[in-house]
């Protein structure tokens, strides 16, 4: 037994200091007093209480998407979470659903203007998903139409890998989480809709084929093909397959099963690049893989529309503040998509009789967005 007298006290102080000083800067408040080797509760509470608290603060983890009970939650390792994926039954269930995906390594500075084009219509003929670079500090959580939307993201860094790794993982948590969704649209952070939701929701369910640029002849196509290495896309991708397109694209139920089941190519593109002003993965791999696989079951062209004609490095014109106007938005919808080589699509019309509305946009400035509020409902939402 433990002596209450001051010298032996005094002891049990000194002995005692360094573990209540552990156990209050490591555990819970609530395991505060469980210290070993020290008997007198008196004591662990005297120390602890005339200790400073130490203010811990964890960065807010936004709850990803809502599983039916019925489903196991979603794996957090790629391997596990794309083999799940996989299985999913490549018929979807009723109503027909739009999944869409946004692939964020910055804040979502038109998340107003989503939620009022989301706002239109049922919450049943949706879902949104999202991939939030955890290492940027994001200045607003997602609320709104984007509470509870995050999946369990990773790193993801322009001209690598890591950007079609967070898209496999998109597609992968799509499909396991609702078996009604049927087409699967890419977006950036910077991206608009050119459309009501009602008619871009009837141009992709009428459609039944993906969008996505599948582009052949493209200067500099082979320097890309050889970034990681001279032949080491071989045998797998030869450079007469290799493609080239917009990251962003609209895929079907099967082309995103056909996506997260490949164990053939991602490979070869999951490869660090030796130069890095020729390595876009992004841009290549999609493309790539549908072409060489189902390319009938896809329109060649992006329904994002993008402006090269102006760029900064390797980055497309940014469509300011002072740009925005109901003009702009007119003359984008009014352009006509790019398309690839003429018979791309087989039996179908020939591309060059096509004309596919453009649905959404990029890349416009972060400071445009109370501009585009002012004209959603009369222009980009008014079809």
């Amino acid at each position: 037994m433990l002596s209450t007298t001051p010298p032996s006290l005094f002891c049990a102080l000194i002995l005692c200091l360094p573990l209540a000083i552990v156990f209050t800067i490591t555990m819970p408040p609530f395991t505060i007093t469980t210290i070993t080797n020290c008997k007198e509760d008196k004591v662990a509470i005297f120390l602890t209480k005339n200790l400073p608290k130490l203010e811990i603060k964890t960065p807010i983890s936004p709850q990803p998407p809502h599983y039916p009970p019925s489903l196991p939650p979603p794996p957090q390792d790629d391997d596990s979470l794309l083999h799940l994926a996989s299985q999913v039954n490549p018929r979807p269930k009723s109503p027909k659903k739009l999944a869409f995906l946004f692939l964020m390594t910055a804040p979502l500075p038109f998340a107003p203007l989503w939620e009022l084009y989301f706002n239109q219509s049922r919450t049943t003929l949706f879902n949104i998903y999202i991939h939030a670079d955890p290492t940027y500090k994001y200045d607003l959580s997602f609320t709104g139409v984007f509470t509870n939307k995050v999946i369990h993201s990773k790193p993801a860094k322009r001209s690598t890998p890591t950007l079609i790794s967070a898209t496999r993982r998109l597609l992968s948590h799509a499909l396991l989480h609702d078996p009604s969704n049927f087409i699967f649209a890419l977006l950036s952070p910077s991206c608009i809709p050119l459309h009501s939701f009602n008619f871009t929701y009837k141009i992709l369910t009428n459609s039944g084929k993906s969008f996505i640029e599948i582009l052949d002849i493209e200067g500099g196509a082979y320097d890309r093909w050889v970034a990681r290495g001279e032949e080491l896309m071989l045998p797998e991708v030869g450079f007469k397959d290799f493609r080239i397109g917009s990251q962003f694209w609209i895929l079907t139920r099967k082309h995103a099963r056909m996506v997260v089941r490949d164990m053939r190519i991602w490979p070869k593109f999951n490869q660090t690049c030796l130069r890095e002003d020729t390595c876009y993965p992004e841009d290549h791999y999609f493309p790539t893989l549908i072409h060489m696989q189902d390319l009938h079951g896809s329109v060649s062209t992006t329904l994002t529309s993008i402006d090269w004609s102006v760029r900064v490095g390797s980055h497309p014109r940014e469509y300011k503040a002072y740009e925005v106007g109901p003009d702009l938005i007119m003359s984008l919808r009014n352009k006509r998509p790019r398309y690839g080589y003429e018979g791309i699509n087989g039996s179908d019309l020939s591309v060059m009789k096509r004309n596919d509305p453009f649905l959404f946009a990029r890349k416009f400035s972060p400071d445009s967005i109370q501009l585009l509020i002012s004209i959603e409902k009369d222009i980009i939402l008014n079809d």
